[in-house]
């Protein structure tokens, strides 16, 4: 099932961000929000998401078969959800 932690970080991902520079702060931001707790303990000691809680996520995003047939989140969508959390962090008076 390709709803490993590391399935969400393709080259397409890296690069939709990369040419948002507004957008880094938040994405860094995210990645340490969503990390396991505990990271730096575990192999392969990288702040990722938890196996499940990625699956829980992609299944409420795409539905479980597409999940299933082994749909990736797409370079739009990871762009449009960190649009979404600056947004949000602005409305909530935290600026990024």
């Amino acid at each position: 099932m390709s709803s490993s932690p590391a399935g969400l970080v393709t080259p397409r991902v890296i690069g939709a961000v990369a040419a948002r520079p507004w957008l880094w702060t938040t994405a860094v931001s995210q990645v340490f929000r969503l990390a396991r707790r505990g990271w730096w303990h575990r192999p392969p000691f990288l702040p990722l998401p938890g196996a499940a809680y990625l699956e829980f996520r992609l299944t409420t995003q795409y539905g479980g078969g597409e999940v299933r047939a082994g749909r990736r989140a797409s370079a739009t969508d990871v762009v449009d959800y960190l649009t979404w959390c600056r947004n949000w962090d602005k409305s909530a008076g935290r600026s990024r």
